[in-house]
């Protein structure tokens, strides 16, 4: 078999195995739109707000649920797996084979990467089909913000699975980062309703830079580039970190 062969069998295996954990399923293609459409029944979330320039509340947490896929994916699901596989010696074995690990890390990374896609997409649906939520009024501007807030995400959880030597600790530094993370992405509070000092710091996190990418490019504007910047330089300085600390064995 060619080594295109091989990669494209550990991908299929990857994703056969993602399938196959409801835990991923339900958390990171299932809550966030279920999350939306609980909010957004409640009438008061329907109701224009003088605080975010007339918008709705739901309008606003549209982004935040594509967000909740992200982090989930890339801080909750990958790290326990990828730390899994080193624990139980399943890279070092592979490193005996024509299939290299690095293989199966990029598999892993694309199977997350899609599966937090397909949350966003469904997302985006049900904000357009059950609360009238306009679509992105910049949609390039918005693909290229949710991509990058892709890779810092998987980035984020590249650089927990380096660090992490067991899956157990992998899941307890997931959660750890899990909330604060989630705060910077406006799930309690939306960003643009934040204080201004609080806002202007969340700004530089990589979800408050992506929350405010993602509002700009659903409200019809280009993404502001300071925000697109930040998501740039945190997936640059995660993944050299994640690069550098990461062992097979």
């Amino acid at each position: 078999m060619t080594t295109a062969m091989l990669n494209t069998a550990v991908l299929k295996t990857e994703f056969h195995l993602f399938r196959r954990e409801p835990a991923n399923l339900f958390w990171i293609l299932l809550f966030p739109p279920l999350l939306l459409a609980i909010l957004g029944s409640v009438p008061s979330f329907r109701e224009p707000q003088d605080v975010l320039g007339g918008q709705r509340l739901v309008d606003t947490y549209v982004p935040v649920g594509v967000l909740i896929a992200l982090i989930m994916s890339g801080v909750q699901a990958m790290p326990p797996t990828l730390t899994g596989y080193r624990e139980h010696g399943i890279l070092r074995r592979l490193s005996t084979t024509p299939v290299r690990p690095s293989a199966l890390l990029s598999a892993q990374m694309l199977v997350q990467g899609l599966a937090a896609l397909a949350s966003a997409l469904l997302t985006l649906a049900t904000g357009r089909l059950a609360f009238d939520v306009r679509l992105p009024g910049q949609p390039v501007g918005y693909l290229l913000a949710l991509l990058l807030a892709v890779l810092a995400a998987l980035s984020l959880g590249a650089v927990v699975s380096a660090r992490a030597r067991t899956t157990k600790i992998a899941t307890a530094a997931g959660t750890a980062v899990l909330f604060p993370m989630m705060f910077c992405a406006g799930v309690w509070v939306p960003v643009q309703s934040m204080p201004d000092v609080l806002a202007r710091t969340v700004e530089f996190t990589p979800f408050g830079a992506a929350a405010q990418a993602l509002n700009q490019a659903a409200a019809g504007g280009w993404p502001g580039w300071a925000h697109l910047g930040v998501l740039a330089a945190w997936t640059a300085v995660l993944s050299a970190a994640a690069v550098r600390w990461f062992r097979w064995e």
